[in-house]
């Protein structure tokens, strides 16, 4: 049993860890959003982006996505269609359709239950920063 003591301090460092703000995960997550994202989403997040009027499926706003969930950012479901665990139609598939931009380090996120997410730090950035995007309704 003693093996497992450091797994489990680990896992439960991490999901203590993600109940504070990162400001450099989110600035990060912002940095990564300008580059790859802003151009079908909009640079506000709000699915205006340049690119969206030509696209079969107008981009979700993506400020309100806590508000569609009952108020609570959904961070498994966001971080399962970013890196395509659950693949969006509108994207063709895998997103981002960037591939190997996104699989750097691994980061952990932390659910509303506390269950921890693996992914990549990448998309750790940019969920954190979309968590910190989130407008009432």
């Amino acid at each position: 049993m003693r093996p497992l003591l450091p797994f489990v301090l680990l896992i439960a460092g991490t999901t203590q860890a993600q109940e504070v703000e990162d400001p450099l995960s989110i600035e990060a997550g912002h940095d990564l959003y300008m580059v790859f994202c802003q151009s079908c989403h909009g640079p506000e997040a709000r699915g205006d982006g340049p690119f969206a009027e030509v696209l079969k499926r107008v981009p979700p706003d993506l400020t309100r996505l806590s508000e569609r969930n009952g108020g609570s950012f959904p961070v498994a479901r966001a971080t399962r269609q970013i890196d395509g665990r659950d693949p969006l139609l509108g994207h063709g598939g895998e997103m981002p359709v960037f591939g190997p931009v996104f699989d750097t380090d691994f980061g952990t996120l932390s659910t509303q239950s506390g269950q921890p997410v693996l992914t990549s730090q990448s998309i750790t950035d940019l969920i954190h920063w979309l968590e910190s995007i989130q407008v009432a309704g």
